[in-house]
This record gives C-alpha cells, sequence and structure tokens, in this order.
C-alpha cells in the first residue's frame, strides 16, 4: 500500500433508493467520467455493476487502474424513514418496562421482542448482580424469529461487562449477530444508546448486502482497490469497519452530498439540498465547514446517537406517495413520506399487466382510493419473512413477482394495515403514482413509460373532493398540480432547515400561517415576506425539474451544478478518514482515580498517572481504529474537557473527558 498520487484513479459508487451512481475521479484530472443506472433492490449487484461499467466503458480505463473504490448509499436513511429494516431482539440490562417509554424507544420498536435482565452498573461503573435466565429462555425462540441481537445495559458506557456477557452468550448459542451499545457510543442516556443500538441490529442485514453485491463486483471485474464506506458525518471507513456499525452509515449519502456540493461549487455559504427518489436531505453549509449535529442525527423523526452532518431528512422525492387530502373543499396534493415504484417504471417490466389494470379501472364509473395500486414482492430471501404473523403470512403468500392490483388483492379495509406490515418489512414493494409519473405525463422526463403514467394521471384527477368535485380537468392538469406541490413543499422543507438552524425549530415551523402567507406572496392587510440568506445548492438528477420555480419563493438564487446529479458519488471520493476514541477520569472516592477507556476500567492513585494514562489510552484506541477504519498515515490530535468543583477551598475532579481523533486519506492500492 501506499500513499495516493494526483492522478490515481478513484471508482466512486452511490447507491440511492432509485438510482446507483458512479464517477471515476483523480485529484489531478475531477471527475472523468459519471453514470447512471436504476438501484436494484431485490439484487443489489445488479444497478452497482450497471453504474459502474457504464462509467468505465465511458472512461476506456482498464479495469486494474482502479487504486480506490469508495461508496455512499441511502439505503439506511431510507430505511429508517419508510420505517423498514430487520426484526430485532431488545436485551435490555439493567431496565424496565417503564423505560421503553422514553426517547421513542417503543415505537421504534413496535412489535419487536424484549427482554429484560437484572444487572447493569452504577455511574463509576460498580456492577449491581447479573442474571441472564429470562434470555436464556427467550433464545431458542429469538434464533427463529429475529434477524439481530441488540444489547443494551445500564450504565454500559461506564463498564461494559455485562453487554459483553449478553453478547457472548448469544454468540455461543446462536448464529445472530449482535450489536452492543457502548461499541456505538460512549455518551450516556440508556434508552435513546438503546434506540440507537436497536436501529443499528435492523440495519446489518441491509448493509452486509450492499456491501457483498459491491464487493462480488470488484472481484468478478478483477478490481482490486480498497472498499471505503461514507459515514454520516461524512468520513470514509473500510467497509469491514461499516459492517458492524451500520447505524453509522444512516445519512451517509446526504453526507457525501455535501461534501460533493463544496467541491463542485466552491460556495462557503449555502443551504444544500438532494432531491433524490425517496428522500431529500437539506443542510446548510457556513464558512465552507460542514457542521455536526451535537445531539445525534435525526432520521424517520428518532433521535439517535451518530455523530452525523447536522441535516434534516424528509420524505420528499420523485418517487414520493402521492395522495390527495380527505375531506378537503379543494384539491389538496400530499406527497410521502413513503416511497412508491412508480407507475411507469413498474409498467418497464410488466407494461401489460400494469395497463390493463389501470384501463379496467378507468372504465369503471366511480373512483377507488385502491385505483392505480399495485403490491409485489420485492425479491427478499425467504428467511427475511420470519417472524409474520398468520394474517400476514397469509397475506404474503398471496403476492408474487408481478405486479397485482389491490383492487382485486384487498378484500377488506383491515388488509391495508397488514398489507402496510408486509411493506415495513421491506418485503412487499407498493407501485403508485409519483411525482416521477407527473413528469413523464409532461414531458419533462422521458426514461421509463409515459403512456402508463398518463393512465395513473386520470385515475388520480377523476378522484373527487369534499364538494364533489374533479380533483383536476386533465391528466395533465393533475400532473402540474404535483410538480408545484414538490416545489412549494421544497421551499417549506428549506425554510424549517434554516429556522432550525437559527433556534427556531419549535416557534416558527414552515406551516405556521404567517409562513405559509409570505410564501403565497398575495398578501393582505398585512404583508408578509420570507427569503434566505444564502442560495441553494441544488442537487440530484431531478433538482433542474423541480428546484426551476424556487427562487421566488426563496427569495434567493438556487444553482444546480453540472455534475450536480452525481454529487453524492464524488462526495464519496474526495473525503478522508476520520474517528475518535474517548477515555474518562472520574473520582469515585477520595485518593482514587478511575479509567474508563472502551472495555478497560483501571484505578489510579494521583490524578496526573490518570490523565497521562487516559491520554495514552485514548491515543492508542483512535490509532487502532484509525487503520481498521482504512489510514495508515494518520494525524492524531487530543482534546481535554476537564470538570471540577471547588469544595472550601480544596479542588477536586468531578470528571474529565480526553478525546483523541486521527484523520488521514485512505489506503490504495499499490
Amino acid at each position: 500500500m501506499s500513499a495516493s498520487p494526483a492522478d490515481a484513479l478513484c471508482l466512486g459508487i452511490d447507491t440511492g433508493g432509485t438510482y446507483t451512481d458512479a464517477v471515476l475521479w483523480s485529484e489531478a484530472a475531477g471527475i472523468v467520467a459519471k453514470a447512471k443506472s436504476l438501484t436494484t433492490r431485490h439484487d443489489l449487484a445488479e444497478g452497482i455493476a450497471g453504474a459502474a461499467d457504464a462509467v468505465l466503458t465511458r472512461a476506456g480505463v482498464p479495469h486494474g487502474a482502479i487504486r480506490l473504490v469508495s461508496m455512499s448509499t441511502t439505503l439506511a436513511t431510507n430505511a429508517l424513514v419508510e420505517g423498514q429494516g430487520g426484526r430485532v431482539g431488545l436485551v435490555m440490562v439493567g431496565f424496565g418496562p417503564e423505560d421503553l417509554g422514553r426517547d421513542g424507544l417503543s415505537g421504534a420498536l413496535g412489535t419487536d421482542p424484549v427482554i429484560f435482565c437484572p444487572g447493569g452498573h452504577d455511574v463509576h461503573g460498580n456492577a449491581a448482580e447479573l442474571s441472564l435466565e429470562a434470555l436464556e429462555a427467550a433464545l431458542p425462540e429469538l434464533e427463529k424469529s429475529v434477524t439481530g441481537v441488540a444489547v443494551a445495559a445500564y450504565f454500559a458506557v461506564r463498564n461494559p461487562a455485562h453487554e459483553i456477557a449478553v453478547r457472548d452468550l448469544v454468540r455461543a448459542r446462536t448464529r445472530l449477530p449482535v450489536t452492543c451499545s457502548h461499541e456505538l457510543t460512549s455518551k450516556l442516556g440508556g434508552p435513546r444508546r438503546a434506540l440507537t443500538t436497536l436501529l443499528n441490529a435492523r440495519l446489518i442485514s441491509m448493509i452486509d448486502r450492499l456491501i457483498d453485491a459491491t464487493e462480488d463486483f470488484l472481484r468478478r471485474r478483477g478490481i482490486e482497490a480498497p472498499l471505503m464506506v461514507v459515514r454520516g458525518d461524512g468520513a470514509l471507513v473500510t467497509a469491514a469497519f461499516a459492517r458492524t456499525r451500520p447505524i453509522e452509515t444512516i445519512l451517509s449519502g446526504p453526507a457525501a452530498s455535501l461534501v460533493g456540493a463544496r467541491h463542485l461549487t466552491g460556495l462557503d455559504d449555502a443551504v444544500v439540498s438532494d432531491i433524490g427518489g425517496t428522500t431529500t436531505d437539506i443542510a446548510v453549509l457556513d464558512r465552507g465547514q460542514l457542521r455536526l449535529d451535537p445531539e445525534g442525527a435525526t432520521v424517520g423523526g428518532m433521535r439517535t446517537m451518530v455523530e452525523a452532518v447536522a441535516m434534516r431528512t424528509f420524505g420528499l422525492g420523485g418517487d414520493s406517495e402521492v395522495t390527495l387530502r380527505d375531506r378537503s373543499l379543494s384539491t389538496r396534493v400530499e406527497l410521502g413520506p413513503r416511497r412508491l415504484v412508480p407507475l411507469s417504471l413498474a409498467a418497464m417490466h410488466h407494461a401489460g399487466t400494469i395497463d390493463k389494470a389501470l384501463s379496467r379501472q378507468l372504465l369503471s364509473p366511480t373512483a377507488s382510493r385502491l385505483d392505480g395500486r399495485f403490491a409485489m414482492r420485492t425479491g427478499m430471501p425467504e428467511g427475511a419473512a420470519s417472524g409474520l404473523s398468520v394474517t400476514e403470512s397469509r397475506l404474503y403468500m398471496q403476492i408474487g413477482d408481478v405486479p397485482e392490483a389491490l383492487d382485486r388483492l384487498l378484500v377488506s379495509t383491515s388488509q391495508i394495515a397488514t398489507l402496510n406490515r408486509l411493506v415495513a418489512r421491506g418485503l412487499v414493494h407498493i407501485a403508485g403514482f409519483t411525482p416521477s409519473d407527473a413528469a413523464h405525463v409532461l414531458g419533462r422526463q422521458d426514461n421509463w413509460n409515459p403512456a402508463v403514467a398518463r393512465l395513473g394521471a386520470q385515475l388520480m384527477a377523476r378522484r373527487r373532493n369534499a364538494m364533489g368535485q374533479p380533483a383536476a380537468e386533465t391528466a395533465e392538469a393533475f400532473s402540474e398540480l404535483v410538480l408545484a406541490a414538490v416545489t412549494r413543499r421544497s421551499a417549506e422543507m428549506m425554510f424549517e432547515t434554516v429556522f432550525a438552524a437559527d433556534g427556531l425549530e419549535e416557534d416558527a415551523p414552515a406551516s405556521h400561517a404567517l409562513v405559509q402567507r409570505a410564501l403565497d406572496r398575495n398578501g393582505g392587510m398585512a404583508r408578509f415576506s420570507i427569503s434566505l440568506d444564502r442560495p441553494v445548492i441544488g442537487l440530484g438528477a431531478s433538482a433542474h425539474l423541480h428546484y426551476a420555480s424556487l427562487p421566488p419563493l426563496i427569495g434567493n438564487a438556487c444553482e444546480i451544478a453540472p455534475d450536480a446529479d452525481v454529487a453524492n458519488a464524488l462526495g464519496a471520493v474526495v473525503g478522508q478518514v476520520r474517528v475518535s476514541a474517548e477515555a474518562r477520569v472520574s473520582q469515585p472516592e477520595p485518593g482514587v482515580y478511575r479509567i474508563n477507556a472502551g472495555e478497560w476500567l483501571e484505578d489510579f492513585g494521583t490524578e496526573e498517572e490518570a490523565m497521562a494514562a487516559a491520554e495514552q489510552a485514548a491515543r492508542a484506541m483512535a490509532s487502532e481504529l484509525a487503520g481498521r477504519a482504512g489510514t495508515d498515515h494518520a494525524r492524531i490530535e487530543v482534546s481535554r474537557d476537564i470538570r471540577d468543583a471547588v469544595i472550601e477551598g480544596e479542588r477536586s475532579l468531578v470528571e474529565a473527558f480526553i478525546v483523541a481523533t486521527a484523520a488521514g486519506r485512505p489506503r490504495v492500492a499499490s
């Protein structure tokens, strides 16, 4: 291995919810070539191979010339926004059922099983008695019904011994992957640690599939270059590192897009908005720096302990579900947050099935809420369907690989909720009308089937509002309403993001009547105006389509770079490895200074000895992490946060945090 020369060719890949992008880049030449391919969720290797092969062909370079491969992804982000992921068993040591009600843990857990075991530690790392009888009794059933196990113990960040005991027991008795909370964060707050760990375990199989698909593609093409993955803070880590901590890849794609946006435009101050197929990710660039969220990333309404770019993710994209607000006196288009397979895309593989069903529904004298909707399997392995209820299993067996019209599939209203649970498990796709279909109807997009898109628009247009009037007179008129709604909602989301950055999140949502009046620009006796203080950088393949009418709404310019459609893939290769490790020194009793560094606890007789040993431990952990994360030449910086108190003239150490941060460019193939 050696340091990367300026002309080393790097392959960047971004696997999004709809498209997989690829770029070939070198420091000396910039972007050499770029390409896109549809993301194939049932077999991610197809989409990866399609994009990567295309970019290599366009560049005309041999596969052996690739020195580094780096990837970003929105799959983890999309899964959390859409409520998807594997079924997980949560083991909580030292906690009780009442703790599930904190920090959104109960909502995130859903119907997944939870086991409570006595044990845990106090704030100084002293242990309570541990009993794993409940876990031992539950393991046979867990092995059959879940895809992974998450472990959170009381004050595990002060002493992880009980989490390690649980981990060792699960690994000895089952083949299930195990995630422990102390491996992911050193922050206090047990229920939120448990939430973060639960989500990590839920995402392991998804990220494993992505990395396996990428490694298989590289192997088949003879590309012997290191594979890196972008974390949510924009840093790069090795694929092996990412496999164990997939939760850190939430906001991976958005973070890469922010890095790519700065690289493409050179703007230091901007609002960066990346609209994809499933989500829109918005962040603020300040003086050229990526701002990290000190409270942890929030995705899908869940606040995690993952250090990530301060970015807000909204369920809005080209493939967002289009619905009409019930009982509205006028046509009100609502979008997302769920992603649908666009009708025009589904028809590319099932044209006869889709258009026949849509034509049949148009002949019916009455409109149905199920019109224009289809269900089909995602292609997940059969094992992914473990743990289904009887009603879920019965409906799942009726759904195949060919889209089935919902008005023929579902025989009762209650089955809609059952179907939605199958979608949330990632087992079933719903196809329906989306903004991408609207763009096809209006001739602003032409890569899929516009005729089927128009049939879908006709079905939506004839739906009635509370006044008995059709939603729109024509398919084209309805499609215009949908695209206008995307632009308007995009502007609202941008203002919500800057309101939060200004500290106004609770007091000034974009839905506030005064904000809405300002956006409408039609005033009254009291006139309002609203604008951003900086331009917008629009990213994503459809940014030019949805952001063309944005400037009047935001009161500023919107810049769309020539390569904005592959900013994520570019950001994946221009970043660097960055990891940190923390050691803590506390004083559990006078004259005793205790170090807690990872899984190491030790007492010292003086503060000076403890602080020196803690810094040495933090440096060693950061260096080891940097090597695992993919760099051989890390620069290490150490910071200290010492908290003390003076009581009756005597200074006493409360606690000290020593953080070592290691950074460097990733290693590349010789």
